[in-house]
């Protein structure tokens, strides 16, 4: 199935969204969708016939547990509620500690990279088949932009995807604004890595922009897509025609103008990069070895059927079930990235072998997230607390590192004003009061209570 150009939908363009024309899809994250029904805007859409991907970003597929049950029923629920024809998630891992290392369990809030090891591909791999087992339609996975490098990593990021691809039968989702990323902060060549990734396995593609601080790359989704960006899709399309290309956007959101050029700035690379590599390949003599695999790439335009997974090489799995991790790989696995998290969020010592400036970067990067999502799921408390939200939400972070989601994260925050002494103001005082109140009894105060107290506040705030 071709999916064509799409663009990322998201609640606050959702009208733009629709104004668009020439939409042949839209990508949704599935964790911001119930799973009984469908926004509006949505639901008009697939009336429209515009296919709606769902695109997971909570499974932790390259993390060290096995993929939560409750999870994955949850993605497969709106697979299915959607009529999608594949769903989306990520090679990464958001969560660490708990059984595994005998520690508190710990939550990263965004996308980390697993380090490029066998034992990281082991149990990636076993996980991804438990995955592909629970869902209904088939899965593709999104290599993410990294601000760190892990020590001693045994293959590259090419060698990597190709060997998850060959093992699993699980499609791609490349993000060629994640391989720019990766070569401004990790010195990787994203023409390398399109060279070795198995291009025939990609399901589709996301453009997406980002900027560049201080020499590293930030992938924000808030900023136009760059020409760099761009110069990769152009790469990528040379060797192949992908399904489908995404723009991604998730915040700062533009007039549905911009989006619009933009996304004709993709159909446009996408349109060069291809009279490019039509030119290229007839001015290669039929007689040259060259001709056969520079004509082979282009033709490759549908979603591929997975391939089955080849069976283990080496002896070391001789006697283990086909794809089960090597002894011990999971608990190796746990403790390094148990030891990478706490550091970035529990301010432990850094683990050996990372580069200690990128770590502090990358450290501040996730508090600031979690203070940008906390103000979105928690409104009010940037209202309650006005300039004052951000330095004291920050310095809240710095001790208390993320355990249980962003609306846990905004009680415990607001729990510790409260418990170590409030708020000067004492309406703002009686407000932040009210509001945790409001969210930790039983059940929600009426509206009869809700009028008293807003009533009160006004007229205290008089």
């Amino acid at each position: 199935m071709r999916l064509g150009i799409g663009i990322g939908w998201r609640p606050e363009i959702a009208a733009e969204v629709e104004a668009l024309t020439g939409i042949d899809w839209v990508e949704a994250v599935a964790e911001n969708l119930c799973a009984d029904h469908l926004p509006g805007s949505l639901v008009r859409l697939r009336e429209r016939g515009v296919t709606v991907v769902p695109h997971g970003v909570s499974l932790g597929l390259g993390g060290a547990d096995r993929p939560d049950p409750e999870r994955l029923a949850g993605l497969a629920t709106r697979a299915e509620l959607l009529g999608t024809p594949l769903v989306t998630e990520h090679i990464a891992f958001v969560r660490a500690g708990g059984p595994l290392t005998a520690s508190p369990r710990l939550e990263a809030g965004h996308l980390l990279p697993v380090p490029r090891t066998r034992d990281a591909l082991d149990v990636l791999c076993e996980n991804v088949r438990i995955a592909q087992d629970a869902l209904p339609v088939p899965l593709a996975l999104e290599n993410i932009a990294a601000l760190i490098s892990w020590p001693d990593e045994e293959l590259t990021e090419g060698q990597f995807l190709a060997e998850l691809v060959e093992r699993t039968g699980v499609r791609l989702l490349i993000d060629v604004a994640n391989l720019h990323t990766n070569h401004v902060n990790r010195g990787e060549d994203p023409a390398k890595a399109l060279d070795e990734l198995p291009v025939e396995a990609i399901a589709y593609v996301h453009v997406a922009g980002g900027v560049e601080k201080d020499g590293v790359w930030h992938d924000t989704h808030a900023h136009p897509v760059t020409a760099p960006v761009l110069d990769v899709l152009a790469e990528l399309r040379s060797r192949v025609d992908p399904p489908g290309v995404l723009l991604e956007r998730d915040d700062a959101f533009p007039p549905g103008a911009e989006l619009a050029a933009e996304l004709e700035t993709i159909r446009g690379t996408l349109r060069s990069a291809a009279r490019a590599g039509t030119v290229a390949r007839a001015a290669v003599p039929p007689s040259s070895p060259a001709a056969p695999a520079a004509a082979a790439p282009a033709a490759s335009s549908a979603l591929p059927t997975p391939s089955a997974p080849s069976a283990p090489s080496g002896n070391e799995r001789d006697t283990e079930p086909l794809g089960a991790p090597r002894p011990g790989a999971r608990d190796r696995t746990a403790v390094a990235q148990t030891a990478l998290l706490s550091a970035l969020v529990a301010g432990t010592p850094a683990p050996e072998g990372f580069d200690h400036r990128r770590l502090r970067v990358q450290s501040r990067a996730l508090a600031a997230k979690r203070a940008d999502v906390v103000a979105k799921v928690a409104p009010e408390l940037p209202e309650i607390l006005g300039d004052g939200y951000r330095p004291a939400f920050l310095s809240y972070a710095r001790s208390r590192p993320m355990n249980g989601g962003y609306r846990r994260d905004a009680m415990e925050f607001v729990e510790r004003i409260l418990v170590s002494g409030g708020l000067p103001d004492p309406v703002a005082q009686r407000r932040l009061t009210h509001w945790w109140e409001d969210r930790s009894g039983p059940r929600p105060p009426g509206r009869t209570t809700r009028l008293v107290r807003a009533a009160r506040a006004v007229l205290v705030g008089k």
